[in-house]
């Protein structure tokens, strides 16, 4: 039977590896299929992994009808036996719906892969409709950890050094000067992640001469935002 599987993890998990992986093995079997991404770090039309692992790959646009494509493949005498989706949680629900339809219909397998939640920690709306139709949602095994070593749970977002919890859901990483700054984005376990504490600020904390042992585990909270630390950081 066909299936319909959503592969989710953090960033750095390997979603994007196993992906190309997964493709390969089918590939090597004789089978046929096709493969979609959307904001890849590579730019567009490419599937690519950190590991500098890449493959061409169909762009996925707001106006994309995936049921429409597999058709078209079919009416050209091509055959699809599965799809690979990589960065699924920027697909549209509409677009998930459409994904289940083909699993359902059409007996295709479809893989897709990506991130639950967004740097807010707020489902994205791909991610959501997966969780709800997948037959399967796997959580990948290999663990992002955060600067602190615990497992990574969250993904934060990072403006021009600054970690952020306000803005568009969707800014691709690594944007150019000019914009709303240089935006990156950086793994943290669920701690670290609220204290609002990524990398550079415990690599600031931890160069302070007057630094305590317990400061390098803080950092300075918003003031909407319960006081976790008592003491924050030397300046």
């Amino acid at each position: 039977m066909a299936e319909l599987v959503f592969f989710s993890g953090t960033m750095d998990c390997g979603k994007s590896t196993l992906a190309l992986q997964m493709d390969h093995n089918h590939r090597a079997r004789g089978r046929s299929g096709l493969i979609f991404t959307k904001h890849d770090r590579a730019g567009e039309s490419v599937l690519s992994s950190r590991l500098g692992l890449a493959t061409a790959a169909h762009e996925v646009g707001d106006t994309l009808d995936f049921w429409e494509a597999v058709v078209a493949e079919a009416m050209a005498s091509r055959a699809v036996d599965y799809l690979i989706c990589d960065e699924a949680q920027f697909y549209t629900p509409e677009q998930v719906e459409q994904l289940a339809r083909i699993v359902d219909e059409m007996a295709v397998d479809v893989f897709c892969f990506g991130i639950t939640a967004d740097f807010r920690t707020e489902l994205f709306p791909g991610s959501k409709r997966l969780v709800e139709l997948a037959d399967r949602v796997s959580v990948l095994q290999v663990e992002a950890l955060c600067w602190c070593g615990a497992k990574a749970t969250t993904n934060a977002r990072v403006v021009d050094g600054v970690m952020v919890v306000e803005g568009d859901q969707v800014v691709v990483g690594d944007t150019t000067p000019g914009g709303a700054g240089l935006v990156d984005y950086e793994v943290l376990c669920r701690r670290h992640y609220m204290r609002r504490m990524t990398s550079h600020d415990a690599q600031r904390v931890a160069s302070s001469a007057q630094a305590l042992p317990l400061e390098i585990d803080a950092c300075p909270l918003p003031r909407s935002q319960p006081p976790y630390v008592t003491t924050p950081p030397a300046p």
